[in-house]
Protein backbone atom coordinates (compact mmCIF):
# COMPACT_ATOMS: atom_id res chain seq x y z
CA UNK A 1 0.00 0.00 0.00
CA UNK A 2 1.82 3.05 -1.06
CA UNK A 3 2.17 6.19 1.46
CA UNK A 4 0.59 10.02 0.81
CA UNK A 5 2.32 13.19 1.77
CA UNK A 6 -0.33 16.07 2.57
CA UNK A 7 1.30 19.10 1.73
CA UNK A 8 -0.06 23.22 2.45
CA UNK A 9 1.76 26.19 2.34
CA UNK A 10 0.35 29.01 4.32
CA UNK A 11 0.25 32.38 5.99
CA UNK A 12 -1.75 33.81 8.67
CA UNK A 13 -4.20 31.15 8.13
CA UNK A 14 -5.58 31.25 11.93
CA UNK A 15 -9.35 31.03 10.34
CA UNK A 16 -8.85 28.05 8.46
CA UNK A 17 -5.90 25.81 8.90
CA UNK A 18 -7.39 23.78 11.79
CA UNK A 19 -10.13 22.51 9.61
CA UNK A 20 -7.72 21.84 6.91
CA UNK A 21 -5.42 19.24 8.74
CA UNK A 22 -8.40 17.65 10.61
CA UNK A 23 -9.51 16.53 7.06
CA UNK A 24 -6.08 15.15 6.20
CA UNK A 25 -5.80 13.54 9.43
CA UNK A 26 -6.20 9.56 8.71
CA UNK A 27 -5.89 10.19 5.17
CA UNK A 28 -2.70 10.79 4.48
CA UNK A 29 0.64 9.42 6.18
CA UNK A 30 2.51 12.57 6.85
CA UNK A 31 1.66 16.25 6.98
CA UNK A 32 3.97 18.97 5.72
CA UNK A 33 3.32 22.23 6.50
CA UNK A 34 5.61 25.52 4.14
CA UNK A 35 4.57 28.59 6.32
CA UNK A 36 5.97 32.15 5.04
CA UNK A 37 6.54 33.12 9.22
CA UNK A 38 2.68 33.83 10.12
CA UNK A 39 1.92 36.47 12.58
CA UNK A 40 -0.82 35.17 13.57
CA UNK A 41 -2.09 31.42 15.70
CA UNK A 42 -1.12 29.74 12.37
CA UNK A 43 1.95 27.95 13.72
CA UNK A 44 0.75 27.34 17.07
CA UNK A 45 -2.79 25.42 15.56
CA UNK A 46 0.07 23.69 13.60
CA UNK A 47 1.91 22.55 16.26
CA UNK A 48 -0.98 20.52 17.80
CA UNK A 49 -1.22 17.87 14.73
CA UNK A 50 2.05 15.73 13.93
CA UNK A 51 2.73 18.02 11.31
CA UNK A 52 6.73 19.13 9.99
CA UNK A 53 6.15 22.35 10.28
CA UNK A 54 8.85 24.51 7.99
CA UNK A 55 9.34 28.29 7.95
CA UNK A 56 10.35 29.33 4.66
CA UNK A 57 10.16 33.20 3.29
CA UNK A 58 7.86 33.15 0.99
CA UNK A 59 9.13 32.86 -2.67
CA UNK A 60 5.92 33.15 -4.57
CA UNK A 61 2.87 31.29 -5.05
CA UNK A 62 4.57 28.84 -8.13
CA UNK A 63 7.58 28.77 -6.48
CA UNK A 64 6.90 28.35 -2.83
CA UNK A 65 4.15 25.18 -3.91
CA UNK A 66 7.43 23.58 -5.58
CA UNK A 67 9.53 24.33 -2.63
CA UNK A 68 6.94 22.73 -0.43
CA UNK A 69 6.53 19.60 -2.78
CA UNK A 70 10.17 18.89 -2.20
CA UNK A 71 10.46 18.74 1.63
CA UNK A 72 7.92 15.77 1.34
CA UNK A 73 8.89 11.94 2.43
CA UNK A 74 6.47 10.46 -0.06
CA UNK A 75 6.38 10.81 -4.17
CA UNK A 76 2.58 10.33 -3.92
CA UNK A 77 0.69 13.79 -2.01
CA UNK A 78 -2.40 15.78 -1.58
CA UNK A 79 -1.60 19.57 -1.78
CA UNK A 80 -3.71 21.89 -0.75
CA UNK A 81 -4.20 25.58 0.15
CA UNK A 82 -4.26 26.23 4.61
CA UNK A 83 -7.84 27.70 3.60
CA UNK A 84 -9.23 24.49 1.89
CA UNK A 85 -10.31 21.24 3.50
CA UNK A 86 -11.24 17.69 2.00
CA UNK A 87 -14.98 16.51 1.98
CA UNK A 88 -15.67 13.08 3.56
CA UNK A 89 -16.21 11.81 0.15
CA UNK A 90 -13.17 13.12 -1.13
CA UNK A 91 -11.18 11.93 2.07
CA UNK A 92 -12.68 8.05 1.39
CA UNK A 93 -11.81 8.30 -2.28
CA UNK A 94 -8.27 9.29 -1.35
CA UNK A 95 -7.96 6.44 0.99
CA UNK A 96 -9.12 3.93 -1.53
CA UNK A 97 -6.68 5.40 -4.03
CA UNK A 98 -3.71 3.98 -1.39
CA UNK A 99 -4.28 0.58 -2.57
CA UNK A 100 -5.70 1.18 -6.07
CA UNK A 101 -3.44 4.18 -7.36
CA UNK A 102 -3.83 3.54 -11.52
CA UNK A 103 -3.02 7.42 -13.06
CA UNK A 104 -0.39 10.10 -13.10
CA UNK A 105 -2.78 12.31 -11.22
CA UNK A 106 -6.05 12.94 -9.75
CA UNK A 107 -8.75 15.91 -10.39
CA UNK A 108 -11.39 17.00 -7.86
CA UNK A 109 -13.66 19.57 -7.78
CA UNK A 110 -13.17 22.76 -5.59
CA UNK A 111 -16.57 24.32 -4.21
CA UNK A 112 -16.09 27.51 -2.59
CA UNK A 113 -17.83 28.93 -0.24
CA UNK A 114 -18.38 33.08 -0.21
CA UNK A 115 -19.27 35.00 2.63
CA UNK A 116 -21.21 32.04 4.13
CA UNK A 117 -22.64 30.88 1.45
CA UNK A 118 -21.29 28.02 -1.55
CA UNK A 119 -21.17 29.48 -4.82
CA UNK A 120 -22.64 26.81 -7.25
CA UNK A 121 -22.55 28.64 -11.03
CA UNK A 122 -19.76 31.18 -12.52
CA UNK A 123 -16.51 30.35 -12.56
CA UNK A 124 -16.54 28.79 -9.51
CA UNK A 125 -17.79 25.37 -9.75
CA UNK A 126 -17.35 23.29 -10.35
CA UNK A 127 -13.63 24.18 -10.59
CA UNK A 128 -11.78 21.03 -10.97
CA UNK A 129 -8.41 21.30 -9.71
CA UNK A 130 -5.48 18.26 -9.95
CA UNK A 131 -4.69 18.21 -6.45
CA UNK A 132 -3.67 14.71 -6.15
CA UNK A 133 -0.81 13.45 -7.87
CA UNK A 134 2.43 11.58 -8.49
CA UNK A 135 5.34 14.48 -7.91
CA UNK A 136 7.79 12.89 -9.92
CA UNK A 137 5.75 13.86 -13.01
CA UNK A 138 4.39 17.20 -11.67
CA UNK A 139 5.01 20.45 -10.53
CA UNK A 140 2.92 23.48 -10.23
CA UNK A 141 3.07 25.66 -12.95
CA UNK A 142 1.50 29.16 -14.26
CA UNK A 143 1.82 32.80 -14.14
CA UNK A 144 1.81 34.04 -10.34
CA UNK A 145 -0.88 34.11 -8.85
CA UNK A 146 -2.91 32.05 -11.10
CA UNK A 147 -0.91 28.60 -9.90
CA UNK A 148 -2.10 25.03 -11.65
CA UNK A 149 -0.60 21.85 -11.08
CA UNK A 150 0.79 20.57 -14.70
CA UNK A 151 2.11 16.90 -15.67
CA UNK A 152 5.07 16.59 -17.40
CA UNK A 153 3.91 14.12 -19.66
CA UNK A 154 1.39 15.47 -22.40
CA UNK A 155 -0.50 11.93 -22.69
CA UNK A 156 0.04 11.41 -18.45
CA UNK A 157 -3.38 9.99 -17.95
CA UNK A 158 -5.89 11.35 -15.09
CA UNK A 159 -8.70 10.18 -12.94
CA UNK A 160 -11.49 12.22 -11.30
CA UNK A 161 -12.31 11.34 -7.48
CA UNK A 162 -15.51 11.64 -6.22
CA UNK A 163 -15.85 14.46 -3.59
CA UNK A 164 -14.81 18.07 -3.07
CA UNK A 165 -12.31 20.59 -1.86
CA UNK A 166 -13.95 23.11 0.08
CA UNK A 167 -12.36 26.16 -0.28
CA UNK A 168 -12.87 28.99 2.60
CA UNK A 169 -12.63 31.99 0.30
CA UNK A 170 -13.06 35.77 1.09
CA UNK A 171 -15.45 36.12 4.31
CA UNK A 172 -16.15 39.89 3.39
CA UNK A 173 -16.52 42.37 0.51
CA UNK A 174 -13.84 44.16 1.82
CA UNK A 175 -11.26 41.66 1.57
CA UNK A 176 -12.44 40.27 -1.84
CA UNK A 177 -11.72 43.85 -2.72
CA UNK A 178 -8.22 44.25 -0.77
CA UNK A 179 -7.12 40.58 -2.74
CA UNK A 180 -8.48 41.78 -6.06
CA UNK A 181 -6.04 44.51 -5.60
CA UNK A 182 -3.31 42.51 -4.29
CA UNK A 183 -3.72 39.84 -6.86
CA UNK A 184 -4.22 42.31 -10.12
CA UNK A 185 -0.46 44.07 -8.65
CA UNK A 186 1.40 40.34 -8.67
CA UNK A 187 -0.62 39.50 -12.12
CA UNK A 188 0.36 42.45 -13.72
CA UNK A 189 4.28 41.83 -12.43
CA UNK A 190 4.28 38.30 -13.57
CA UNK A 191 2.84 39.40 -17.28
CA UNK A 192 5.50 41.82 -17.42
CA UNK A 193 8.44 39.21 -16.41
CA UNK A 194 7.16 37.15 -19.21
CA UNK A 195 6.89 40.11 -21.78
CA UNK A 196 3.08 40.35 -22.60
CA UNK A 197 2.00 43.57 -23.56
CA UNK A 198 -1.77 45.43 -22.52
CA UNK A 199 -3.29 47.20 -25.43
CA UNK A 200 -6.28 49.33 -25.36
CA UNK A 201 -8.47 46.65 -26.60
CA UNK A 202 -7.27 43.83 -24.31
CA UNK A 203 -8.06 46.41 -21.38
CA UNK A 204 -11.64 47.14 -22.46
CA UNK A 205 -12.73 43.74 -24.50
CA UNK A 206 -11.34 40.93 -21.75
CA UNK A 207 -12.92 42.52 -18.56
CA UNK A 208 -16.36 42.76 -20.52
CA UNK A 209 -15.99 39.05 -21.78
CA UNK A 210 -15.14 38.00 -18.58
CA UNK A 211 -17.88 39.03 -16.75
CA UNK A 212 -20.44 37.72 -19.87
CA UNK A 213 -18.52 34.48 -19.46
CA UNK A 214 -19.30 33.94 -16.15
CA UNK A 215 -22.46 35.75 -15.17
CA UNK A 216 -24.05 34.72 -18.22
CA UNK A 217 -22.32 31.50 -19.77
CA UNK A 218 -21.68 30.14 -16.34
CA UNK A 219 -24.88 30.61 -15.00
CA UNK A 220 -23.47 33.37 -12.50
CA UNK A 221 -26.90 34.95 -11.85
CA UNK A 222 -28.49 31.83 -10.29
CA UNK A 223 -26.32 32.07 -6.99
CA UNK A 224 -27.76 35.65 -6.65
CA UNK A 225 -26.39 38.78 -5.31
CA UNK A 226 -23.33 37.21 -4.32
CA UNK A 227 -22.83 35.42 -7.97
CA UNK A 228 -23.06 39.12 -9.30
CA UNK A 229 -20.34 40.24 -7.07
CA UNK A 230 -17.72 37.51 -7.90
CA UNK A 231 -18.58 38.06 -11.84
CA UNK A 232 -18.07 42.06 -11.38
CA UNK A 233 -15.01 41.15 -9.47
CA UNK A 234 -13.74 38.67 -11.99
CA UNK A 235 -14.23 41.48 -14.27
CA UNK A 236 -12.36 44.06 -12.07
CA UNK A 237 -9.17 41.55 -11.60
CA UNK A 238 -9.17 41.37 -15.08
CA UNK A 239 -9.39 45.09 -15.98
CA UNK A 240 -6.62 46.21 -13.00
CA UNK A 241 -4.05 43.34 -14.32
CA UNK A 242 -4.00 44.45 -17.64
CA UNK A 243 -4.40 48.59 -16.80
CA UNK A 244 -1.26 47.95 -14.23
CA UNK A 245 0.96 46.52 -16.47
CA UNK A 246 0.13 49.04 -19.19
CA UNK A 247 1.27 51.52 -16.28
CA UNK A 248 4.32 49.40 -15.64
CA UNK A 249 5.52 49.57 -19.30
CA UNK A 250 5.14 53.21 -19.29
CA UNK A 251 7.86 54.12 -16.01
CA UNK A 252 11.14 54.65 -17.19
Amino acid sequence: MLKLSGVIITYNEERNIEQCLQSLVGVVDEIVVVDSFSTDNTKAICEQFNVVFIEQKFLGYIEQKNFALSQANYDYVVSLDGDEALSEPLQKSIINLKSNWKFDGYYANRFNNFCGQWIKHSDWYPNKKLRIFDRRKAEWQGINPHDNVQLFDTNAKTGHLKGDILHKTYQTYSEFNQKTEYFSTIAAKAYMDKGKKAPLWKIICNPTWAFFKSYVLRLGFLDGFNGFVICVQTANITFLKYSKLRELYKKP
